[in-house]
């Protein structure tokens, strides 16, 4: 009962500003993104759905040539027949949850020889219940953490990202809940599984790991950690129905949870050295103490990721 009484004082605290409300009095739906993307190569990842769609949509009919990366290619199928005529969107149907298939990902991709000029760290679940990968990693952790790591490792060590490409990473209003404990990322003991505060820690894993990659190869790649507020997607239907059942009225589109990743990869500002993009302005990526991370905790997070990638 307790934690349900935090849970709600947490979101009915955050609701003016995280909901639908916050970008409607910020303003933004009146002031559309102007861009061209237009010989740029993009890719996207959780791409079949939500906020990842809506990117990949728009990116694609900016201009852009758009890689969309998804588990499921009959959605897949469904984003490319949307943009077709006013956009290019390249097909890779590939489960981010396995690093082997990730790996897949990064070989076809270092096979076409072009670079990506903006790559789209979007895929995201949220499992109430425990689940383990045929690799042995627990599965929320492999497709929002551990999946982003090697992908983005793996396209820098390619030269598929290099300088002058941007990287932006979709965190969640849920790390502010958390601390960084890099201990704690993999839970593959069911008995321990909680499937909010894993997502919800590596959601903050994200910000870390934004920080960290902006100090080792920024300037030349430009990182940035966003926050797309609370969009109604077919993963908050699944996995948090109470609290669609008690915001449904102001959660988001899919439009304006992606916004601010347009918004990015349009003006390119420098990334800020602490904060959390949301609705196109840097807001505080920690409301106490509790949450704050020394230097040497976030490279035992490195250190952790890099561990699991060669056990």
């Amino acid at each position: 009962m307790r934690r349900i009484a935090t849970g709600l004082k947490f979101y009915l605290g955050f609701a003016p500003k995280f909901s639908r409300l916050g970008f409607e009095r910020a303003g933004l739906a009146s002031e559309p993104v102007d861009a061209d993307f237009s010989g740029q190569s993009w890719l996207v990842t959780g791409a079949s759905g939500g906020i990842g769609r809506e990117i990949a949509l728009q990116a694609a009919r900016r201009g852009a040539r758009v890689a969309a990366v998804a588990r499921n290619p009959s959605t897949l199928a469904e984003l490319a027949a949307d943009v077709e005529g006013s956009g290019s969107v390249e097909r890779h149907a590939v489960d981010l949850a396995l690093m082997t298939e990730v790996r897949g990902l990064v070989d076809r991709l270092a096979a076409t020889g072009r670079r990506i000029d903006v790559l789209i760290n979007n895929v995201g679940v949220l499992l109430n219940d425990h689940s383990v990968t045929d690799e042995g990693f627990e599965t929320s952790f492999a497709t929002n953490l551990l999946g982003h790591y090697l992908l983005t490792e793996s396209m820098i060590a390619r030269e598929l990202l290099g300088p002058g490409s941007l990287v932006i990473n979709m965190s969640s209003g849920g790390m502010y809940t958390a601390a960084l404990e890099p201990e704690d990322l993999d839970i593959t003991d069911a008995e321990r599984h909680d499937g909010v505060m894993a997502y919800a820690r590596h959601k903050r894993a994200q910000v870390e790991l934004t920080h960290h990659w902006n100090s080792r190869y920024g300037p030349e790649i430009t990182f940035h950690v966003m926050h797309p507020g609370w969009v109604d997607t077919e993963g908050v239907r699944t996995s948090l129905p109470s609290f669609r059942r008690l915001f449904r009225r102001v959660l988001r589109t899919p439009y304006q949870g992606a916004d601010t990743a347009i918004w990015l990869a349009t003006e390119r500002p420098e990334p800020p050295d602490e904060g959390i993009w949301l609705d196109r302005e840097v807001q505080p990526e920690h409301l106490s103490d509790a949450t704050r991370t020394d230097p040497e905790l976030r490279e035992q997070l490195v250190v952790a990721l890099e561990g699991h990638l060669t056990r």
